[in-house]
Formats: structure tokens, sequence, C-alpha cells
């Protein structure tokens, strides 16, 4: 089995800015997702000897972490970034301990070199995974043609503008009419999808996916305010994964960890 050891900084680990193949990304993303279920921090040759492993933005061991426990994964869907050479994935477990997870692997030379989980379940913000497993079924993430696809400017662009948006009311960002949102497993449709809040508000620490054969950006960062238990600054663990099609965001997932029940006092 490969050992696995956990870097104290993650900034020790080089993460590749030359293109790779998507066949790479899937292959090493399907590794990860069989290492999820069967509960063993192991992923062959498809790893590096020495990987950095997060959960909920801090540094762990990976074999006492949720790759350890081994879940039943009833739904997961995947993007992958051949510029970056990264790929991100969301997971939804509805049966003994029920979770939503969001994944960012980097990969460097073809094997993982890096994992970053946001892990939520009971507790954390308007959780509901049966209500994520559901929506999630009803949407379609299927290949957009290619003589249709956004650029990668267009996507990422797309998706900073929904969040710069949230305090900053005169950036519009391009809601398609159909626009949905899947917010732990509450879902608003019918093209509501705009959210403001009160200025400062300044979200830091983005991380992105984005890819362009499915019209998707993913973006790990950190959201001000929203848990009272942590300061401002860093924030609160979240994701937002979008699909962006002919310039306009059409659905939105957004997963985040609360330090305390439902993010209180």
């Amino acid at each position: 089995m490969l050992s696995f050891v956990l870097l104290a900084s993650a900034g020790l680990v080089s993460q590749a800015s030359a293109a790779c193949t998507r066949a790479s990304l899937i292959e090493g993303t399907a590794s990860y997702l069989q290492a999820l279920t069967a509960g063993k921090a192991s992923f062959s040759s498809l790893a590096a000897g020495t990987v950095a492993y997060q959960e909920n933005d801090v540094a762990l061991d990976i074999s006492k972490g949720l790759l350890s426990q081994g879940i039943t994964i009833d739904f997961n869907r995947s993007i992958y970034d051949t510029t970056l050479c990264a790929s991100y994935t969301e997971v939804v477990a509805t049966s003994k301990h029920a979770y939503v997870i969001g994944t960012r692997l980097a990969f460097t030379d073809d094997k993982i070199t890096k994992i970053e989980s946001n892990v939520c379940d009971d507790g954390d913000w308007l959780f509901n995974a049966k209500g994520s497993l559901d929506y999630n079924k009803k949407e379609n993430w299927d290949p957009i043609p290619a003589a249709k696809r956004d650029s990668r400017e267009v996507i990422k662009a797309a998706g900073d503008a929904y969040i710069n948006a949230w305090g900053d009311s005169s950036i519009k960002p391009p809601f398609s009419p159909q626009c949905s949102r899947l917010e732990g497993g509450s879902y608003i449709s019918g093209g509501n999808c705009k959210l403001n809040f009160p200025p400062p508000f300044n979200v830091t620490n983005r991380r992105y996916t984005i890819d362009e054969e499915l019209g998707a950006v993913d973006i790990f960062h950190n959201f001000p305010f929203l848990d009272k238990a942590i300061p401002r600054d860093p924030g609160t663990q979240t994701n937002n994964f979008m699909r962006v099609e002919a310039g306009q965001i059409k659905y939105i997932h957004e997963n985040t960890v609360c330090a305390k029940k439902s993010c209180a006092k």
C-alpha cells in the first residue's frame, strides 16, 4: 500500500501549470472515488509518494481523515481542468453517515499531489444530503457541443461575478433566466440566484477548477461572517460549483462548513 506523508505547508507542493490530458485526470479522479468508497488512503501508482491533504481548510494526516472511513456514494459529478491539472468532484452520500463532499485534486506529472475536501454533514449550513441528491439528479450537466462552448475566461468571469456581487450590488452576474441555486439541500429556481450582503465583503483564498467541455467552474474560497464561531478573516470554508451555458450561469451549488451547528454562536 502506498504510504502518504502529510506536508505541513501546501506551498511545498508545486501545482502543475503545464496542460495535462483529460484521460489522466479522469483516471486519477476515479482512483480517488474508489479509495473513498473502500476507506483506504491508497491510490496505487496514481498518487505521488507525498500528498498534501486538507479537510475544511485544515491540514490532516490522510490516514485519519475521511478517506479512512469508507462511505457509500449515491451520486458523484466531476469536472476536469486540463490547464491547471486539477479536478473537482461533488459527492453525495445518504446512507450510514450522510455527507455532501466537494474535493479538489491537484496533479503533477499525472499523479495526485494535493487533496482539498470541503466535507459537509449534519449541522453544516442548510445541510440535507437527501435534498442534495434529489436535486442533483434532476440537473443536466452534459458536455456542451464544441461549437457552443464558452472560453475558460468567460466561465471564470461568470463565477467571479457571482461571488463579487455579494458585496457590490452594482455588479450584475450573467444569470440565465433558468438559473437555479442548490445551497446545502435547499433549492431555489426560476432565475432567483442573486445574493447581496452588506459591505465590506471580501471573498478570499479562491482556488479554481474550470472545465470548458462541461461549461463548469468550481471555486473554493472563504466566506466572511456567516459562521459566528469563526473570525471574519479568514472566514468559513465554502465552495461554489457552477454551470455556465452561453455565458450565463445556469446552476449554482454551494456547500458551507459550520464550526458550530448551523453556524450559530
